[in-house]
Order: structure tokens, then C-alpha cells, then sequence
């Protein structure tokens, strides 16, 4: 089928009530930027659609494009027609034809009520023509083609497909907040997920040279260049943070290094985030899924900052993570060998149920201050781009 149009739903977005149209605004210029590479497209927005007009380009490849855009609900490749029923007749049966041998449906939506047919009028006028010409026939409650018709005050548009998009809210409604980025599975996921809520984000990754290589930052860079596809740029703050790990191992109990650690990255990741004006922290924490994800420890741990922490994971299990890092294509260079400073100090027997007053004995023993205060005037800051060019950082 030689598609001429994109039809664009909307989805969650019209529950928006005041904010609908500022939601949809930033969804159609989400929508060009993503397509910007394709020459001759025509766009155009109303009230619970957007129309692309492909002008000759390749479906296929703008599919691939679209399957990147957060809030977008659904869309459907469809060929418009005049609203004439003679015509409306002859390409639903051109799209039939394509499908011979099956059983079909025809729904059709009347918005434009000038036109002489009614939408039920219409399905029977649709699919008599159908049967007449063809040798599929109906099946109104399992159908193996289910053709609509959606007759607008323009022009009618038809189809047989609906393909399913990421859905959630446009990028940049949300406001920015910053990512906790460690290098593992999940915490790039979180990103992902956060995009598709609205939000955009920075990332903290936190480095222990010479405990911790140059080829775990290239890990994280290689990351974050994977999620621009979602986010065309990410700033990255890298952060020194052997003295203070080397301080904590020096003045704490081994088993509650992790928590201790954890207490100071969030410490860290909050004036950073502030610094930046970020409004939250998110992270790639899952419920029990190590020792510091327990809720006591996440209750201990998030005793240092006010800030809101965002967890898309929390309630996810593992092999689903996995599943979503595949679909996002980052599963392959998260299980990279090259360990993050909580990996390569993780000890033996982590607590699971810290206790605050255990966590703050042990900090007054070392000024966490003021090298919390180092590690934040010396991070190394990296913009990443998206770029066709692989492994290039712009």
C-alpha cells in the first residue's frame, strides 16, 4: 500500500485539561525535531490528532523514528482520500485486496458531520462493496482486518494498522532532574523511563582511579551516547571519589561501607543537582534487589537529602529490566567487565537493616564535609550529543 499520510493520537495527553495544549505544542515539536533528516514532510495539529504528509518518503524508516518520540500514544500509516463515498469504497477495497482470504471489520468515525453518511451507514455501504468485490467476509467480533475509516472535515483517512508508541509525556515538560548513573543495568533504564514521564535529565557517575579504570568511563559515555536517541544531549558529572571512599573503608565497619557510601553519593548528587537547578534525583534502585535496596537501608540512606528521589525501578523485577535494557539497546554495554566504585569495594557481608545512629557515629569520625565539598569543585563535567558518527562526544 502506497501510504500518503501519518496519523498521530495523542493518548494520556488528552486528560491534560488546561495544560492539553501546551502538552500537544511540545509533543508536534518533539515529533519535527525527531523527523528534521526527512525532506518534504508536512505537518499539521489539531485538537486530537497530528498529520504527517509523507510526500514520497519511506514509511519504514520514519517508524523507526517515531518509536524514539515520548508521548506519543499511537499511530497509523493511511492513505487520505477525498470524502467521497465512491472513493472512500474503492481504496478500502484496494486495502482489502491486500488481504485476501481473511475475515475483516470495517469501523468508520464520522467527525465531520456534513458529510451525508453516518459512521454505521458507512460500514455497511464499506464492507457490502467488500463482499461484493472480494472473498474476504465479516466477522464484526474477531476479525483479521480490522479497516478504519476516519472522515474529517479535510478529507478521509484510511487504515489498517495501528502501531503502539512509547506513550507517557513529551520530552521537556517535566522539568530536569539528575540521574544517579553507575554503569550497571539498571540505572540507564531509569533514564529511559524518566524520559517517557516528560522529564530530561543530567547524569553523576562516581569514579575511584585508580581502583576504578578509564574504560568504566568510556562504559558510562557509551551509555549515555545510546540514550541520546531519547534525549539528543546529557551533561555528565564525573566525580573523584576515591579520598572519600578510602575515608569511610578507614573509619567504618566494612558491612556498612555500602550504606556509608550510598549516604555520601546522594550527599553529592543533591548539591550537584541544585547547582544545576535539577528538581529531583533518580536512580535505578529496585525493592530488595541488593543489600542497599532494602527499605530500611533506602530509608537510612535518604535521610541526607531532602530532595525528591525518583525511582521508576522499584518495583520492577530483574529479568524485566533486562528485558527493557535489550529494547533500548544499553544491555550489552552495561554487562561490560569494568567495574563501578560500588562494585569493586562491595564487601563481603553489606547490613540490610542500617541503623541511622550506627551511620552517623561512624561519619563524625572523618570530615565527609569537606571532601564531599572536593569531590563536587572537582568533577569533570562532559556534554554528550547524539550524533550519527559512533563513538564520537561532542
Amino acid at each position: 500500500m502506497e501510504y500518503t499520510h501519518i496519523l498521530i493520537r495523542y493518548g494520556e495527553l488528552t486528560t491534560k485539561g488546561k495544560n492539553r495544549k501546551t502538552f500537544i505544542a511540545t509533543l508536534y515539536e518533539n515529533i519535527k525535531r525527531k523527523l528534521y533528516m526527512f525532506n518534504g514532510l508536512e505537518y499539521e495539529k489539531n485538537y486530537d490528532r497530528i498529520f504527517i504528509k509523507l510526500n514520497g518518503n519511506n514509511p519504514d524508516i520514519i517508524k523507526k523514528e517515531l518509536n524514539l518520540v515520548s508521548g506519543l500514544y499511537s499511530y497509523s500509516f493511511v492513505v487520505k482520500v477525498e470524502n467521497d463515498l465512491d472513493k472512500i469504497k474503492e481504496i478500502s477495497l484496494k486495502f482489502a485486496l491486500e488481504n485476501e482470504e481473511r475475515k475483516f471489520k470495517v469501523k468508520a468515525h464520522r467527525n465531520d458531520k456534513s458529510f451525508p453518511y453516518v459512521s454505521d451507514s458507512i460500514n455497511r455501504e464499506v464492507a457490502g462493496y467488500i463482499l461484493k468485490n472480494s472473498k474476504l467476509r465479516v466477522d464484526v467480533h474477531n476479525p483479521d482486518l480490522l479497516l478504519q475509516i476516519e472522515v474529517r472535515p479535510e478529507g478521509t483517512y484510511v487504515f489498517d494498522n495501528a502501531i503502539k508508541g512509547l506513550g507517557g509525556y513529551p520530552l521537556g515538560v517535566g522539568g530536569e532532574a539528575m540521574l544517579m548513573l553507575s554503569g550497571g543495568i539498571d540505572s540507564p533504564v531509569a533514564g529511559f523511563l524518566i524520559n517517557k514521564r516528560g522529564l530530561t535529565y543530567q547524569a553523576i557517575h562516581f569514579a575511584s582511579p585508580p581502583y576504578t579504570s578509564e574504560k568504566a568511563i568510556d562504559k558510562v559515555k557509551d551509555l549515555l551516547k545510546k540514550l541520546t536517541v531519547f534525549q539528543k544531549e546529557i551533561k555528565l558529572h564525573i566525580i573523584p571519589f576515591t579520598d572519600l571512599q578510602v575515608a569511610i573503608y578507614d573509619n567504618a565497619d566494612e558491612s556498612y561501607a555500602i550504606t556509608l557510601m550510598r549516604r555520601m553519593m546522594y550527599r553529592i548528587s543533591d548539591l550537584v543537582a541544585r547547582e544545576e537547578k535539577c528538581l529531583a534525583l533518580i536512580n535505578g534502585e529496585s525493592i530488595g534487589q541488593v543489600a542497599s535496596q532494602t527499605l530500611e537501608s533506602m530509608n537510612v540512606i535518604n535521610e541526607v537529602t531532602t530532595m525528591p528521589v525518583i525511582r521508576p525501578l522499584a518495583c520492577y523485577d530483574k529479568l524485566d529490566i533486562i528485558d527493557l535494557s535489550q529494547m533500548i539497546d544499553t544491555y550489552e554495554i552495561s554487562i561490560r567487565p569494568h567495574q563501578d566504585c560500588c562494585t569493586i569495594f562491595e564487601p563481603k557481608n553489606p547490613v540490610t537493616k542500617p541503623k541511622l545512629d550506627k551511620c552517623k557515629e561512624y561519619e563524625e569520625k572523618f570530615d565527609f564535609e569537606s571532601l564531599i565539598v572536593e569531590c563536587v569543585k572537582n568533577r569533570e563535567i562532559i556534554k554528550i550529543k547524539f550524533a550519527e558518527e559512533k563513538d564520537e562526544y561532542l
